[in-house]
């Protein structure tokens, strides 16, 4: 009976981190901007939902738990090494869908705003730099951000409008020219 229920955890948890490891993954790119450290952040989640998976009552509750346990992660991982975010150019061009593949000089173009994207938000308060991750790149809903962020949801919808009004005015500048 036990070898029936070990079975079924392992197909359950195999399910699960087929479906989530990728965004947790771009989650904790954003923040760290370092693949391998990523990596990292991705494979001691997943080490964690495993050995904690009886402990979870609700399965459905799942994504918030990976998404509050890789921000802790991460604070962890930001105090004990102490590192500062370097800007890199850590974007991969393959996983970012240009909608436009025909034309080299638009797809330059998409290169270079994704570029200035990515510069606007390594200069971020990392609070704001968290919630529009979350949002743009994770796809949580706005009442998903405020709950692993433990902030209210209005706050959430303030932020993301600022952030936003930030980078079309601080990009437009460059497109503009």
């Amino acid at each position: 009976m036990k070898l029936i229920q070990k079975q079924e955890k392992i197909i359950e948890f195999t399910i699960l981190y087929n479906k989530y490891k990728k965004r947790i993954y771009n989650y904790a790119l954003k923040m760290l901007l370092d693949q391998m450290q990523a990596e990292d952040i991705v494979q001691n989640i997943f080490i964690k939902l495993y050995e904690n998976f009886d402990k979870i009552i609700n399965h459905q509750s799942i994504l918030f738990w990976l998404f509050k346990t890789t921000k802790n992660e991460l604070m962890d991982h930001y105090r004990n090494k102490k590192s500062k975010a370097i800007y890199n150019y850590s974007l991969d061009p393959e996983e970012i869908a240009l909608e436009s593949k025909n034309s080299f000089e638009r797809e330059f173009d998409n290169k270079e705003i994704l570029h200035l994207i990515e510069a606007e938000l390594n200069a971020m308060n990392p609070e704001f730099k968290e919630i529009f991750i979350l949002r743009e790149y994770s796809q949580l809903s706005y009442k998903e951000i405020a709950t692993v962020l433990g902030i209210n949801e209005e706050l959430v919808k303030s932020r993301l409008f600022k952030i936003r009004k930030k980078l079309i005015n601080n990009i437009s500048k460059f497109v503009d020219e």
